[in-house]
């Protein structure tokens, strides 16, 4: 990455964080990390009729059945390609996040 870019990417990032409306806290790394589920799952997890919910799981659930996708399990499902682009640290994190907004 040239020094140019990078100098560009860190002051819009960092004018962007300045720009947050009073009382906002910063996004967490769990949420932004997040933010990829919710195309299917949505914003806050809770599913739809084909697409199941998953901010109810917990989060040793979520972990294990994250794992299981990433190592090829859990059947024939678009989860098996978005799995093991996660670290298990990445995995955690977005358990946690689900847990934490758990209804």
């Amino acid at each position: 990455m040239s020094l140019l870019r990078a100098t560009f990417l860190a002051s819009f990032f960092t004018a962007n964080w300045l720009l947050l409306p009073a009382g906002q806290a910063e996004v967490t790394r769990g949420e932004m990390l997040a933010n990829s589920c919710a195309a299917c799952h949505g914003t806050d997890g809770q599913g739809s009729k084909r697409i199941p919910r998953i901010n109810d799981l917990g989060v040793a659930d979520t972990i294990e059945l994250m794992k299981s996708f990433k190592e090829g399990g859990g059947g024939g499902t678009v989860m098996n390609r978005h799995a093991p682009g996660y670290t298990d640290e990445e995995i955690r994190l977005i358990a946690e996040h689900f847990a934490k907004i758990a209804k």
